[in-house]
């Protein structure tokens, strides 16, 4: 018979970015069945579930929770940095592991934390090195007004600079906020080559279809002059934003009918979020396979151990190698424009070689 193993899933079903954290707890229950299906593995993976339905003050209270009242050493979950952040410390206290797999903004690596989704080597910085030559190098920077907002525009800021460039604006929204006029003010008079959003959920949403109105307003605003980017827009918001998305250039590790996602069988996922979330669960399960009792060993140890050459995970840094994709929305769908494989990631910036060859700059450090 196989063994029980209990993990935590600690996603939102209901609030302000809701449809990324659904599509993140598909992928994670879709693994949790193969898994179980799957004659050459000799576990079995119980979901343990907690919903914080996107209020920040329940996320660390959910997952201790977890941790606390069942058998469960591992947690797939969290979506915003914000909430990542909030429950390392009940995982420190607890000895338990969150399994991150949404895209995020790097400078991190926690004892306690696998990131199964991209960082900005894997995103960003390819993102904006392709941009350069293609729109121009002064920029309009947006954001949501938490970690993921503050520390991506950073990074753009820097990048933008050493390039020569120059940032023309930035402002920031509160999480949920969907009042755009003044950012679209401001963006009409600084006529940017481009505008990197960082907003998230309704935001994002909001800010997208009033750009699309300002763009049938004056074409100048409008994909082939002055294109918005994205490093977390993914096929499962597409649906919220509608015909707004049309333009949108954003950088990723998958996008639906791209091969397959590198870790696991083939899928046709329905975005980077659950394509991430379901690794993250396929590669717990191939860590934890024929060792009983692995569960509960530090994740130092359990990336180290013998089945850890099966994963793509940085023993160091716990970072995944993934690849970089570059697609645009069109007619309703993203349409990959640039592809490179096995990038390993660089959450800290300091190894300039982990960019894809024909867009490294030449970086310093960003402190």
């Amino acid at each position: 018979m196989k063994r029980l193993v209990e993990i935590g899933l600690l996603y939102s079903q209901e609030g302000s970015y809701a449809p990324l954290t659904r599509a993140c707890r598909n992928g994670a229950l879709l693994g949790i069945q193969d898994v179980n299906a799957n004659p050459d593995l000799a576990l079995e993976l119980v979901a343990v579930e907690r919903d914080p339905k996107c209020n920040i003050d329940l996320y660390e209270p959910l997952c201790t929770d977890i941790l606390r009242n069942s058998t469960a050493r591992h947690v797939i979950g969290c979506v915003t940095s914000w909430s990542r952040k909030e429950v390392i410390p009940g995982l420190e206290r607890a000895g338990g592991t969150l399994w991150y797999p949404s895209p995020y903004e790097g400078f991190e690596a926690s004892d306690h934390v696998v990131y199964t989704h991209a960082c900005p080597n894997q995103h960003l910085l390819p993102l904006l090195n392709w941009t350069f030559p293609r729109f121009g190098r002064q920029g309009y920077l947006t954001g949501s007004n938490y970690i993921w907002g503050w520390e991506m525009n950073r990074v753009a800021r820097a990048v933008i600079t050493e390039h020569g460039g120059e940032v023309l604006g930035e402002r920031y929204l509160p999480i949920g906020d969907t009042d755009v006029d003044r950012m679209l003010a401001e963006i009409k008079i600084a006529r940017p080559n481009f505008i990197l959003n960082s907003l998230i959920g309704g935001s994002s949403y909001a800010f997208l279809k009033a750009y699309a109105k300002l763009g049938r307003e004056d074409p100048y605003f409008t994909a082939p002059t002055c294109p918005v980017l994205s490093c977390n827009l993914t096929e499962s918001e597409l649906t919220y934003i509608g015909t707004a998305a049309e333009g949108l250039i954003s950088a990723g590790p998958y996008f639906v009918g791209w091969k397959s996602w590198p870790q696991g069988p083939r899928h046709d996922f329905t975005s980077s979020f659950e394509a991430a979330a379901y690794s993250a669960v396929r590669t717990l399960a191939l860590l934890l396979n024929g060792r009983p009792g692995a569960e509960n060993e530090k994740l130092a140890d359990l990336l180290q151990s013998p089945n850890a050459d099966q994963t793509m995970i940085d023993v160091e840094t716990h970072h995944t190698t993934l690849p970089v994709l570059i697609a645009q929305v069109t007619n309703g769908a993203f349409e990959v424009l640039q592809s490179w494989e096995d990038i390993p990631a660089d959450p800290y910036l300091t190894h300039p070689d982990r960019l894809p060859q024909d867009v490294q700059p030449k970086l310093t450090v960003i402190k």
